[in-house]
């Protein structure tokens, strides 16, 4: 109760900036009229502001900023180059606020230092910052909302019931609010993590993932048996039981295990990606809060989890992301962590009723997740010592029990527009002829099940990592809807794509990039009294070009084309990797987002294996991508196996490839063999860096 007393002021003024008081039955107008509080539509929002159009944003959350502000400060961004516009002016934003002495209260600015996703986390240069405190998020967006004089309605949600959106034709009039409140526009721009304007307005939509077949796609549908990450059980050195009495199937399942059959790999199902609480953590005295122990709480819930650790599992920090002030952001790691693994399936079509209970749920799972590692006696004294020194940042989320307020929605529904986004675009195997903006973070989708082997182990599914081999553009269709449908609604966040290419898209600096581009489609159609489907790619490319939004990128120096390379290429992002491996941009170039490298850490065995998808059949050039620097090892093995056994080959890694970064090993026969290259850092005398494999046919 204490705490709460001194916070209350805080909150107080927080909750003034663009608070609206709206009675009920009111009835407003505005030339567009945006729904959700998501950082897309933050910037939707200013970007119709600046072309001059009146905007609301009708917001169901009571906190501006969605993921951006509710945790996620260590930012997906992938290739910085391709962030512009509004979303850039952000990052900006954030740099000016940490660039006054005053920001670093628990910190010093060097003791920080400047560790981001392979990339600084702080760049001088470019003005920008790309990780932050999420308070610090939602005062930059509530700053730059007063500062446009933008209209904010909070705590309204959508009346999804037969009356809550008004069409006339193939047009929406107006929008109704539970309270009773109509909001009439011209254009309307859905830009919630769930899509409900968009499923109320009837526009296609699907949800889960597709099968492979549907769109001739690879990495959709089941990923039984695919192992990309370290979110699964392989990484233990002994296999682990589901059954309450270990290897006893009659004792009943775990908690949080699927009893179904693993099913087929690439087969379409109803499932979404994981959903989780980034956490902001701290372990500075003066400002941690301890884990609360939830309501309901039952160690025996995370029975699996302990089995885990007394196998010797000990990767629990290996996602607490260093944002400043001696803070995280917390995010799921391992085969069993903060991603609620198969409790949301019908998250993206429940009532709001049953959306609250599922949140619930999350939130007593995960906090129960911290209390039990912080707290439990069964589990080694080793870990439990280590999580006690954490809590929760006392400054963050302080209306809230210093906890998020907003769920990771990684996945809802997603339209199905005009044009479908693939994986073909992503990977650029299919060209995009009106971009709207570009994307580049690795194709990432988290677990959705978590199973039982045909051995009678517990496995997870579904979740991948793929390299998209540099940015790709989105089209402009994506974001509309078929004209048979509506004909002014734009969807933003839950896009036209596959469940595979949205694991790419979904990352929060895009929902910027693409919330500004909806309002400038909208801002033509309305000055063209058009359909948003009809206006003209050419003038919507003018104002984004003006804007300074990227939608073409010249290939970087830092990166190597997939135009001019040949061959199956396996990234470093889709390898199975043992030990420690560190992601890195700091030398060039490279193939795909970054390389990988062991720190020059001998004291654990640190590995490696790269293998083709399919079996190849014949005779295959194998080249090896590195980055050559005089701190690199003289003497790394690679080991290739092919049909005759396999060969040991010595690599130098000062010195500079051929075809850099690309350095022949040799040539190599396969009969429909299984491909598979092992690189470790055993015996070597520097950094070991590991980017990719390729294999090239030759001629018979």
């Amino acid at each position: 109760m204490q705490m709460k007393t001194i916070l209350l002021p805080a909150l107080f003024a927080l909750f003034l900036v663009c608070w609206q008081d709206v009675s009920s039955g009111a009835d407003r107008s505005a030339d567009i009229v945006i729904y959700g509080g998501t950082s897309g539509a933050i910037t939707a929002a200013i970007q119709a502001k600046r072309l001059g159009h009146s905007v609301v944003i009708v917001c169901p959350d009571r906190h501006l900023g969605g993921l951006t502000s509710g945790g996620l400060g260590w930012t997906d961004t992938g290739d910085k180059a391709v962030i512009g516009g509004l979303s850039r002016e952000f990052y900006h934003r954030v740099w000016k606020f940490y660039d006054r002495p005053e920001a670093w209260r628990f910190q010093s600015r060097e003791a920080y230092g400047n560790k981001g996703q392979g990339n600084p986390a702080i760049d001088g240069q470019q003005r920008t910052m790309w990780i932050f405190e999420p308070h610090v998020a939602e005062q930059v967006f509530e700053d730059w909302i007063r500062e446009a004089g933008i209209e904010v309605i909070r705590e309204t949600f959508l009346d999804r019931g037969p009356n809550g959106v008004v069409k006339e034709g193939k047009q929406v009039r107006a929008i109704r609010s539970l309270q009773g409140d109509t909001y009439r526009a011209r254009v309307f721009i859905d830009a919630t993590y769930e899509g409900d304007l968009m499923a109320s307005a009837g526009i296609s939509f699907r949800v889960g993932r597709e099968s492979n077949d549907q769109y001739g796609e690879q990495w959709n549908g089941n990923q039984v048996g695919i192992l990309h990450h370290r979110h699964h059980f392989g990484v233990l050195k002994q296999g682990i039981s589901p059954y309450k009495v270990p290897g006893d199937p009659k004792s009943g399942l775990l908690p949080h295990v699927d009893a179904s059959p693993p099913g087929v790999r690439g087969e379409g199902d109803h499932r979404v990606q994981a959903y989780c609480f980034r956490m902001c953590l701290t372990d500075h005295t003066e400002n941690r809060v301890p884990f609360p122990k939830p309501e309901g709480y039952n160690a025996e819930e995370y029975k699996l989890l302990r089995r885990i650790l007394n196998a010797g599992w000990r990767e629990g920090f290996q996602k607490f992301d260093p944002i400043p002030n001696r803070k995280t952001d917390t995010n799921n790691h391992g085969p069993f962590s903060t991603d609620y693994i198969g409790q949301n399936y019908d998250y993206p079509n429940a009532s709001y009723e049953r959306r609250r209970e599922i949140l619930e749920k999350h939130r007593r799972y995960q906090q129960g997740l911290m209390y039990f590692l912080a707290n439990d006696s069964g589990i080694p004294a080793e870990v439990r010592d280590a999580f006690s020194k954490w809590g929760l940042a006392s400054d963050e989320f302080v209306d809230n029990g210093h906890w998020p307020h907003q769920l990771y929605v990684r996945e809802a529904r997603r339209m199905i527009g005009s044009f479908v986004m693939t994986e073909h675009e992503i990977l650029k195997n299919r060209p995009v002829v009106d971009s709207i903006g570009m994307g580049s973070y690795t194709i990432d989708s988290h677990n959705v099940r978590r199973y039982v082997t045909q051995d009678g182990f517990v496995q997870n599914e579904g979740d991948i990592g793929v390299s998209t081999r540099g940015p790709y553009s989105i089209s402009m269709r994506s974001i509309l809807p078929k004209d048979s449908e509506v004909t002014n609604v734009i969807v933003p966040v839950c896009l036209s794509c596959t469940h595979i290419a949205f694991g790419s898209i979904r990352m929060e600096p895009v929902f910027m990039i693409l919330g500004e581009s909806a309002s400038s489609i909208a801002s033509l159609a309305i000055r063209n009294s058009s359909p948003v489907q009809s206006v003209s790619y050419a003038d919507v490319r003018k104002i984004l070009d003006a804007n300074g939004q990227v939608l073409q990128l010249v290939s970087s120096p830092d990166q190597v084309s997939s135009d001019s390379i040949r061959g199956i290429i396996v990234d470093n992002e889709i390898a199975t990797l043992r030990g420690n491996w560190t992601p890195s941009t700091a030398t060039k170039p490279y193939w795909g987002s970054n390389y990988l490298h062991d720190n020059n850490d001998k004291s654990s065995k640190s590995e490696a294996v790269f293998e083709t998808q399919q079996p190849l059949q014949g005779r295959y050039k194998v080249w090896m991508s590195y980055c050559p620097a005089s701190n690199r090892t003289r003497s790394l093995n690679v080991t290739i196996h092919h049909q005759n056994g396999s060969s040991v080959l010595s690599v130098d890694q000062t010195q500079t490839p051929s075809h850099k970064p690309w350095k022949e090993l040799g040539t190599f026969t396969w009969d429909g063999t299984p491909v598979r290259v092992v690189i470790t850092n055993a015996q070597t005398d520097g950094h070991v860096v590991v980017d990719a494999f390729r294999w090239e046919k030759t001629d018979p």
